[in-house]
């Protein structure tokens, strides 16, 4: 067990998968953390007016930050090595693009629900599932789907033909509304794209859906609000 209380100097691992949370009151839970990723701690926000024990975060991968149950400091070890970002070329990651598919229709196999927050399995949000099958290559994406969308080189599709021409497997297909992407899936040609979609309006879980205004209630809603694409060029690199 590490000494407490932590450092913000020192750069640390998960021993085990743990759950991040969007408030110091840790209620909500914004993200989960594989085993053995990298974190760091941040400096309590000067607004802060309470007195929890929960600890602000900022993950080394993707520079996520969010707030880690006090005692879940007890899964933490020092890292020996500091996280150092993969570099990878547009070319070494559509050559990995079988294999990125492959882990999402091996997470619809498993029985799954949807996850708001879950990127570890077998319940995703579709962001998380999205981070999760490129990082299973060591490939690493931006946790959100807003995130993601900015991270993509853009891929300019023609919706109202019904062209989606210029899009390949792996390219990431967001949805949402003309201020901001709230959706992404996986494309995997022919129009079809895997996705982790919520019960409101999805459903519930990993399932292949069509980009289509056709077919029911869940491929229309989609489709209206369908707004963009964008293929993954490269690994985040991390602000040191």
């Amino acid at each position: 067990m590490i000494a407490k209380p932590l450092s913000d100097t020192i750069e640390y691992f998960c021993r085990e998968n743990l759950d991040l949370y969007d408030g110091a009151d840790c209620q909500t839970l914004a993200t989960q953390v594989a085993a053995y990723r990298h974190l760091r701690l941040l400096p309590q926000p000067k607004n802060q007016t309470n007195n929890s024990p929960n600890i602000l975060v900022q993950l080394c991968e993707d520079n996520y930050t969010a707030w880690l149950l006090d005692p879940d400091q007890n899964n933490l070890e020092i890292a020996t090595q500091p996280y150092l970002a993969p570099i990878w070329s547009e070319t070494q990651i559509q050559a990995a693009i079988p294999q990125i598919i492959q882990f999402t229709q091996l997470a619809m196999a498993t029985p799954n629900y949807y996850l708001w927050g879950g990127t570890v399995g077998p319940n995703y949000d579709c962001s998380g599932l999205m981070q999760a099958a490129f990082a299973a290559v060591g490939i690493w994406i931006p946790r959100d789907a807003y995130q993601q969308e900015a991270f993509t080189k853009p891929m300019a599709f023609n919706r109202e033909k019904l062209d989606f021409s210029c899009l390949l497997p792996g390219d990431l297909i967001f949805f949402g509304t003309v201020e901001k992407a709230t959706h992404v899936g996986l494309y995997l040609g022919d129009q079809q794209y895997i996705h982790s979609s919520g019960i409101q309006h999805g459903r519930n879980g990993i399932k292949i859906d069509v980009l289509s205004p056709e077919g029911d209630v869940c491929t229309q809603y989609y489709f209206k609000h369908l707004r963009g694409a964008g293929r993954i060029i490269s690994s985040y690199q991390t602000a040191s």
